[in-house]
C-alpha cells in the first residue's frame, strides 16, 4: 500500500510518501487512519482531527468507510478550497 501525504499532513508526518503493510485488521480508510495514529509521533498529530483530513484511494475521493487493500494508493490531504 502506497501512502501519499500533502501540505501540512506531509510536514507533520515527516515524509511525502511511504510504502506500508498494515495489519489485516485494516480494512477501511477509518481503520487505516486509526492505525496511523497508533504509529505515534507525527502521525498522531497529523491525524488528530479527522475532519481536517481528506482522502483519495486510487485517485478517487472517498469517505472513511471506503475499503482499502494491498496495492492501493492512498492520498491524505487537507480540505481544498477554491475561488
Amino acid at each position: 500500500m502506497k501512502l501519499l501525504y500533502f501540505a501540512w499532513l506531509r510536514e507533520k508526518a515527516g515524509l511525502s510518501q511511504e510504502d506500508v503493510t498494515p495489519p489485516d485488521t485494516v480494512a477501511t480508510v477509518a481503520d487505516l487512519i486509526e492505525w496511523q495514529i497508533g504509529r505515534g509521533g507525527g502521525y498522531t498529530e497529523a491525524f488528530s482531527d479527522e475532519a481536517m483530513v481528506r482522502v483519495a484511494v486510487n485517485q478517487e475521493y472517498v469517505g472513511v468507510d471506503h475499503p482499502v487493500a494491498a496495492g492501493d494508493e492512498i492520498a491524505f490531504f487537507p480540505p481544498v478550497t477554491g475561488g
